[in-house]
């Protein structure tokens, strides 16, 4: 892949087996997947190499303008590769006119299990230039600490 790699990682007190069922469950996945400030919804999910998934991201600020729409960011793609807890591949693109968000980004979901946890490593391949890097980077800190959260809170709930 050519162009900007931004990537982010967090340990995470929970298997492998979890994140990666978290990950492949639609319902769940809905859970912990939108950064704070915004809400998700899956209209297409078909978690297998070769399958198509399509993702609505909403900003719950109305001031905020959307790559898609005036308030939304449409991500669709395929699945490229699913390693049993360990790996996810996804390549999608955005829903856009503006050519600045164009072009197919490579999604890497490593997981690593150490210290009774993983470490989740979240690598981004080809990142359109219209995402600022600060921005791109903040939005996949804050998914991984919504997937602790979301995690934590299934356990507990």
């Amino acid at each position: 892949m050519k162009g900007r790699i931004d990537t982010s990682s967090k340990w995470i007190p929970f298997s492998s087996k979890e994140i990666y069922e978290s990950f492949l469950d639609p319902r769940r996945l809905e859970n912990w997947l939108a950064p704070e400030g915004m809400s998700v919804q899956i209209d297409v999910f078909e978690p297998q190499a070769g399958g198509m998934y399509r993702i609505v991201l909403t900003y719950e600020d109305e001031t905020v303008t959307g790559k898609t729409s005036s308030h939304s960011d449409v991500s669709k793609g395929r699945f490229v590769e699913l390693e049993t807890n360990q790996k996810i591949v996804m390549a999608g693109t955005f829903e856009t006119e503006d050519p600045t968000f164009s072009g197919e980004m490579m999604q890497t979901w490593f997981l690593e299990e150490i210290d009774d946890g993983t470490n989740v490593t979240v690598v981004c391949e080809n990142v359109p230039s219209g995402i600022r890097k600060e921005d791109h980077l903040n939005g996949l800190r804050a998914t991984l600490d919504q997937l602790l959260s979301f995690l934590q809170d299934d356990r507990d709930g």
